[in-house]
């Protein structure tokens, strides 16, 4: 009788930290770990964080931060 809470799952895989390692290929290392310190001290998410520093698009973080691609081979 256990049912998964589908709202809650795709909330904390989308406002996880932990996903910054994504972003490192095309912001690099040092930006990305600013990014995810600032969301964790904040407590906001990557992506407000992101887009409050301009770094890039809303379109851009979107397709980088696409879960089912991430777990697919390229």
């Amino acid at each position: 009788g256990i049912k998964a809470n589908k709202k809650r799952i795709d909330s904390l895989l989308k406002n996880s930290l932990m996903l910054v390692t994504s972003l490192t290929p095309k912001i690099g290392y040092d930006k990305a770990a600013k990014i995810a310190k600032a969301a964790h001290k904040k407590g906001t998410t990557l992506k407000e964080e992101i887009l409050k520093s301009k770094i890039l698009t809303e379109k851009e973080y979107d397709k980088i931060m696409n879960p089912f691609l991430m777990t697919r081979p390229k």
